[in-house]
């Protein structure tokens, strides 16, 4: 590279933008389809159906405790492809780099991409890169859209929740949403509070494999988990009851929330899901669940009610019941 900024003939299609492409990104993801640089891949696909999920990214800071924007694109949709019970084949990927970006540390967010792509056992395989002038962006903005094979008679979704069935959620709530904020409010805690972005199509593969009759998957994001059960209340037209006192949270979030005022319900996650089963096959669920990558904390915390419909509560750890919202408005801006 001619230079250690992007500028803006780095978005331009002439010769410095194939020197971006060819000694920055085709160099740190290296797969053969993307080598050719054709305008569309070509690529080898088994399986009845197709599962295509896109998501953009524009984190604030980009950087922050356990990872940064390019670990969350790549992680954030292979978790969406893998809710619909879907194997994540391959991804690509579009950046939008504002003029002055240093090529370092697009360099780091690169190789944090191809570290979680190789995790995840899926490829990159085709991008796109625009560059803008000074003060139109902030630094990096990253889409990312993903591909997986979904088999023959495989149909979750978040409308077949039924009475009796059981929540699981993976681990801990709240990391990524606390790590975000406590870089960009300048706070300190006594351990590292880091973010959780993780791939989880080996933990959404193993649930399915010990409970094939799994409803539903959900990543907890924005809104957290209480946005999520209520979306699936909804869907369902049932009720679902959350056990505080079962859930999982890691002592410092919950301390962070408190202070900030947050519920913990409502912050955001990066690395952990949400499954909906049937109540016979929540024991082997939650055993898949403990056994697969990043489930060492998971734990049935839930259970779904026929009425009243759409509804979502809380029984807290005094015996009493309150109703858990969605976020209402912007809690946390700029999480993923």
């Amino acid at each position: 590279m001619r230079s250690d900024r992007i500028l803006l003939a780095h978005g331009s299609g002439g010769t410095m933008m194939r020197e971006l492409i060819d000694e920055v990104f085709v160099e740190e993801f290296a797969e053969d389809a993307l080598k050719r640089l054709d305008d569309a891949a070509s690529l080898e696909f088994s399986g009845d159906r197709l599962a295509f999920s896109t998501d953009t990214y524009v984190v604030n800071p980009i950087f922050f405790p356990g990872g940064d924007i390019g670990r969350l694109a790549v992680c954030g949709t292979v978790n969406d492809v893998a809710t619909s019970g879907a194997t994540p084949l391959y991804l690509s990927v579009g950046f939008v780099l504002e003029e002055g970006f240093l090529v370092e540390d697009l360099r780091t967010i690169l190789h944090s991409m191809r570290d979680a792509a190789r995790e995840a056992g899926v490829h990159i395989v085709t991008g796109d890169t625009k560059v803008v002038g000074k003060g139109h962006a902030d630094g990096i903005f990253i889409n990312t859209a993903g591909v997986g094979a979904l088999p023959a008679g495989r149909d979750l979704s978040g409308s077949y929740c039924r009475p009796g069935d059981k929540v699981l959620l993976s681990g801990t709530l709240g990391d990524h949403g606390i790590a975000i904020v406590s870089i960009r409010e300048g706070l300190e805690f006594s351990t590292d509070i880091q973010t959780d972005a993780a791939p989880l199509n080996a933990l959404v593969a193993a649930v399915i494999e010990a409970a094939p009759d799994t409803r539903c998957f959900r990543d907890p994001t924005r809104g957290g988990m209480a946005s999520t059960l209520n979306e699936l209340a909804a869907a369902s037209g049932v009720s679902i009851t959350v056990d505080e006192t079962l859930v999982p949270v890691d002592p410092q979030v919950r301390g962070a929330s408190e202070m900030l005022g947050y519920d913990v319900f409502q912050v955001a996650n990066e690395g952990k899901m949400i499954a909906i089963v049937p109540a016979e096959q929540a024991d082997a669920a939650l055993a898949a669940m403990k056994a697969a990558p990043y489930g060492d904390n998971a734990a049935i915390v839930g259970e779904v009610a026929e009425s009243p419909s759409g509804k979502v509560y809380v029984r807290t750890a005094f015996g009493a019941t309150r109703v858990m919202d969605m976020l209402v408005g912007e809690q946390l801006p700029r999480i993923c």
